[in-house]
């Protein structure tokens, strides 16, 4: 069953990935929550729970990165961009968008080295987008351009 289940995550990822390309930021968004969910439903439970549990944690993951994603602009990427450059390890970046009304907070979780890539973060997004508050957590990783790309 759990190999089944894994097969069904990779092949769904995998499609979605296929595009990346030319994905929307909404989409970018779907998976970089979707795959952040599976991996925090991961540490829950065990056996058949287990499975509920990443189940849960990808489809909700996936819907409310969806949801910040639509609503970042290329503003608040630059925003997301320079916190995860400058700021220090637990370090909070806060910011409005006065075009879209939404409020965010970045704070670089660890350093992490990702795919070999030295230069990568962990952080967790934190934006209220029309009143409702949601969060994300994901792994960027700086590229040889000093951009900053989202990996996971």
């Amino acid at each position: 069953m759990k190999r089944y289940f894994t097969a069904i995550l990779v092949l769904f990822f995998g499609i979605n990935l296929a595009g990346c390309a030319n994905m929307s930021k909404q989409d970018a968004g779907f998976l970089t929550g979707g795959l952040a969910g599976g991996l925090i439903g991961s540490t829950v439970g065990g056996g058949s729970g287990k499975v509920m549990a990443i189940a849960a944690g990808t489809v909700a993951g996936a819907l409310i990165g969806s949801s910040i994603g639509k609503d970042m602009d290329d503003n608040d990427r630059i925003r997301m961009q320079h916190a995860l450059e400058s700021n220090a390890v637990g370090q909070p970046a806060y910011w409005s968008n006065p075009n879209t009304g939404a409020n965010y907070r970045v704070v670089p979780v660890k350093n992490v080295t990702h795919r070999g890539n030295k230069y990568c973060r962990e952080y967790r997004t934190t934006a209220d987008i029309a009143g409702k508050q949601q969060q994300m957590y994901g792994t960027a990783c700086r590229q040889p351009d000093g951009s900053w790309k989202v990996v996971s």
